[in-house]
């Protein structure tokens, strides 16, 4: 008899190429309202994917873009889509303090509300900026009426990551909140990144999708994939952008990223991020509960 596919949680990050923490020193954030927009057509261009598809997605949404584009928070929504926060204006978490995360999420999430006229649950922190140093905003996450948090990534990285954290969905400080790491595949000695984002452009597609199926052999567990509007966007303004890995890191790959999209889309089985993870929501189960850091 064969083993039911796993269904993995298929979510998008949406903000603009010029909101990304690569380019933060190229484009500041008082430059942004005199950019050129292209969020609203590229996550129109995804959401057409998907459909083609038949799948669902969470689409982790800045407030800054559903101020300004609520039209597109409202067709997520419509699509079946699940609507959660990126937080309003992509500030990394670790540089923002309990005062001012609590008013920025709190911010962000009346706003994809009032637009989506759908309740939000879910958060992810920019540039998965949720780490070591920010222990306290699990416990405002929870107080601010959010269910789950997949801000973790259990890698190192010069950007973000916390590679002692735990792989799989857990529960910080034994709090309400639930804490859904980025899927990372484990060899001796270390974590390796399987989540997409730019390890997705980087890679071969046969080789991320060989990663992924060995994911799935090891743990038989859902897998969390993230990708942006702007990774299918090839013809977005090329920025100067000094640093040269921060330019390889934004513009790798773009003409490709589409395609590879819509061959993982029929590879594996997808869905939004509350469906897969229904049950490890609904679950009261103490030993799921961990202190970490």
């Amino acid at each position: 008899m064969m083993r039911p596919a796993v269904v993995n949680a298929l979510t998008v990050d949406v903000e603009d190429y010029f909101q990304v923490q690569a380019l933060a020193d190229t484009v500041p954030r008082a430059a942004w309202e005199g950019m050129p927009r292209r969020v609203e057509a590229n996550t129109e261009c995804l959401l057409a994917a998907f459909d083609r598809a038949g799948v669902r997605a969470t689409f982790f949404t800045l407030g800054w873009v559903a101020k300004r584009h609520p039209a597109l928070v409202r067709r997520i929504v419509a699509g079946g889509h699940e609507l959660a926060s990126h937080g309003y204006g992509h500030e990394r978490v670790d540089r923002l303090g309990p005062a001012a995360f609590r008013a920025d999420i709190r911010r962000t999430r009346r706003l994809l509300e009032d637009a989506g006229g759908a309740a939000v649950a879910g958060y992810r922190a920019p540039t998965f900026s949720l780490n070591a140093a920010t222990p306290w905003a699990f416990a405002i996450l929870a107080e601010e009426g959010y269910r789950y948090s997949s801000s973790v990534y259990p890698v190192r990285h010069d950007l973000y990551g916390m590679p002692d954290a735990p792989r799989f969905p857990y529960r910080p400080d034994a709090g309400a909140l639930w804490e859904i790491p980025m899927t990372t595949l484990r060899v001796p000695g270390r974590n390796l990144p399987c989540a997409g984002g730019g390890w997705f452009r980087v890679l071969p597609y046969a080789a991320f999708r060989l990663g992924l199926r060995r994911f799935h052999r090891a743990e038989a567990a859902p897998a969390v994939f993230y990708t942006h509007p702007w990774e299918i966007d090839p013809a977005q303004p090329r920025l100067d952008v000094r640093n040269r890995l921060s330019r390889f890191r934004h513009y790798v790959n773009l003409s490709r990223t589409a395609g590879r999209l819509e061959r993982l889309l029929g590879d594996f089985a997808w869905d939004r991020m509350d469906r897969v993870f229904a049950g490890t929501l609904a679950s009261e189960n103490p030993s799921a509960q961990v202190t970490f850091p």
